[in-house]
């Protein structure tokens, strides 16, 4: 098949949810995707951060295989052996607490959700959110959501929900009483526009908690799974959760979620309180397993920090030639451009040069490379970057 006879079958056969571009990509490996007609692409963005080692990494692509011919899904009726393992790894290398398995984002954000109301005591129901998040597009993470945008044509939400400011302290405290169960917030806000708070606003997020029998709910979904030169985004300001939400990134391109709680928190599922068909089966954790693995043996999270650094001083080099760029900011490998206008055109224009990017809140390119990205991968992405906005602006230009 060629590009534009994929493209009439998706016509015919396929929902038309997604604006997709018109090429259809049949490789990846490592920062790298082809499409059907042999095009090469540097992925910046690779598969919205879920491929946080790189595309087809063989590690991962090994377990699976071996994962496939011993046993593909049993359901939680029974024990499995990677289920387990996955578990223990991820306790170990987080805040030490247990962890329930699902297939997404939103799904963790949803199972995280029903945890801190049936845990909490009575009468206690509230979720407060912050303004520019994003946890989903099921109807609870979607309320939970609070950009407006997305909320068209879902009306009525779930109830229960209140949104406030980031990074607004006596916002925070006035939104607090004696009904709020929890604060689901992301200790860097992603789709918002690699949005960094002060570690003072989490830190009041965990006493005004702990003061008001509330639980924390720290949204890991992008930026965990080491990106940020840490195991999870949070231990960078040294605030832990009661509940961690999970995906993404975890099972190094194919689709596993979860959460994790504190021991005295996690008692609260019992049989019969939540569940998951797929969740947790052995071929996923097999590669969560496997990636986690990749990461410790490749020295990724040093990796992380050190390109994150490299990235963010070659993109603000860009900033004293292009006035449309205000800033950059991010931590370790989730960095975002800050502009002064509409940036659709640049992520076009990079497209047509052969990389991909991501541009968000119209106005922040967001970089997201794999974690093993290279140097000099790093250095040709802002080599094309400068020459998409040198023929949109030239110069000293914006």
């Amino acid at each position: 098949m060629n590009t534009q006879e994929v493209i009439e079958q998706f016509n015919q056969y396929v929902i038309g949810n997604y604006g997709r571009l018109p090429n259809v990509i049949v490789k990846g490996q490592g920062s790298k995707i082809w499409d059907i007609e042999g095009r090469e692409y540097l992925d910046m963005f690779p598969g919205w951060a879920v491929s946080g080692i790189g595309h087809c990494h063989p590690k991962v692509v090994e377990a699976i295989r071996r994962q496939a011919g011993e046993l593909i899904h049993m359901d939680n009726t029974f024990y499995n052996v990677p289920q387990g393992q996955l578990a223990q790894m991820l306790s170990q290398r987080g805040f030490g607490g247990k962890c329930f398995f699902c297939n997404s984002g939103a799904e963790a954000v949803e199972a995280a959700i029903k945890l801190s109301r049936v845990h909490t005591p009575k009468g206690k129901y509230k979720i407060i959110t912050a303004i520019g998040g994003f946890h989903g597009r099921t109807l609870g993470a979607l309320t939970a959501t609070a950009q407006p945008k997305y909320h068209q044509g879902f009306l009525p939400l779930v109830p229960g929900f209140v949104y406030v400011p980031y990074n607004d302290i006596p916002a925070l405290e006035s939104a607090f009483d004696e009904e709020v169960a929890a604060v689901l917030v992301e200790p860097i806000q992603g789709e918002g526009g690699i949005n960094v708070p002060d570690k003072e606003y989490l830190l009041k997020i965990r006493e005004l908690c702990d003061a008001n029998q509330a639980l924390v709910i720290w949204d890991e979904v992008q930026s965990g799974m080491g990106r940020t030169g840490k195991w999870f985004a949070h231990q960078n300001f040294g605030v832990e959760p009661d509940i961690m939400t999970m995906a993404k990134a975890l099972g190094g391109g194919v689709s596993i979620g979860g959460i994790m709680a504190r021991p005295e928190v996690a008692k609260a599922l019992v049989p019969g309180t939540h569940a998951s068909t797929f969740g947790g089966n052995p071929l996923v954790c097999a590669a969560a397993i496997a990636t986690i693995e990749a990461i410790e043996e490749e020295n990724l999270l040093e990796n992380a920090r050190a390109m994150g650094e490299h990235a963010q001083k070659q993109l603000r080099q860009l900033q004293g030639k292009y006035s449309c760029i205000d800033h950059v900011r991010g931590v370790g490998l989730m960095i975002g451009v800050q502009l002064t206008e509409p940036g659709a055109e640049i992520v076009k224009k990079c497209w047509a040069r052969g990389m991909r990017i991501n541009c968000t809140h119209e106005s922040v390119l967001r970089f997201m490379p794999a974690m093993n990205v290279r140097a000099e991968e790093i250095d040709q992405a802002v080599s094309i970057l400068d020459s998409a906005m040198a023929e949109l602006y030239g110069g000293n230009a914006g």
